[in-house]
């Protein structure tokens, strides 16, 4: 499916003006929180202090500019009054930064959480985490795109895909359970590691979150079935019958 058309433009201009500065924004969030996994996945290779503190350092620009999509929003809805696309491009605006604002959060968390053990990662933990972190960080990418560019099938793309972020996530869990039986020497890295994958797997979420929003903003409906999960951490140490199938 194409790109939605692009609403028609307004007879005062400066609305579509504060409307692409809206997104404009928006573009500008997305921008830094994939630098900032970048960096992240960087100090958790490298196991660069520095690095990390400068990750959690930048999230602050994130924050700055959530709260610049929120006096943007709340401009438009007190002076504009907009209605039925326009209104829904406002709400989702407010939404979206949010949740990006959110992802920035998980990304400064997983840098810190990488470093703070001196040890180095067991066995392939490390390449898996890696592996983890860029899938994450191409849905986010897809999805800020998707909703900047009102384009539903690549929203929908993105929306089936956090299932393969879901299976990697439960192996990598899996994976750091059995090195942490395996030689309790290996527990404190392990741990750590558990809460940077958990980061990430939210980070996963979050960039699904923005493409049924960009669905949302361009029909005016949410997707109306579960979200395809395949997370099973919950249900580690249990035995099949305990954990639910997975969804179709």
């Amino acid at each position: 499916m194409a790109d939605a058309p692009l609403p028609d433009p307004h007879i005062v201009r400066s609305f579509d003006a504060e409307l692409s500065a809206l997104d404009r924004t928006l573009e500008e969030m997305g921008a830094r929180i994939d630098a900032n996994l970048t960096e992240a996945l960087a100090a958790l290779a490298d196991h660069d202090a520095d690095r990390a503190a400068a990750v959690s350092a930048a999230d602050a620009a994130v924050d700055a500019l959530e709260q610049r999509v929120n006096e943007q929003a709340v401009r438009m809805l007190a002076l504009r009054q907009p209605k039925a696309d326009d209104l829904r491009s406002v709400v989702a605006g407010l939404r979206c930064a949010t949740m990006l604002e959110r992802a920035g959060d998980y990304a400064a968390g997983a840098a810190r959480r990488g470093i703070a053990e001196h040890a180095p990662p067991p066995g392939r933990s490390g390449a898996s985490v890696q592996r983890m972190g860029r899938m994450v960080g191409d849905l986010m990418r897809r999805s800020v795109r998707a909703y900047l560019t009102r384009d539903t099938a690549a929203a929908h793309a993105v929306w089936q895909a956090d299932a393969e972020v879901d299976a990697v996530h439960s192996s990598l869990f899996r994976e750091l359970l059995t090195y942490m039986m395996e030689d309790p020497r290996d527990i404190g890295v392990c741990s750590h590691l558990l809460f940077v994958a958990k980061n990430l797997e939210r980070i996963g979420d979050q960039a699904t979150n923005i493409a049924e929003l960009a669905c949302y903003r361009v029909t005016g409906e949410t997707l109306g079935h579960a979200r395809p999960k395949h997370d099973l951490t919950s249900f580690a140490g249990l035995d099949d019958r305990a954990a639910p199938p997975h969804e179709t």
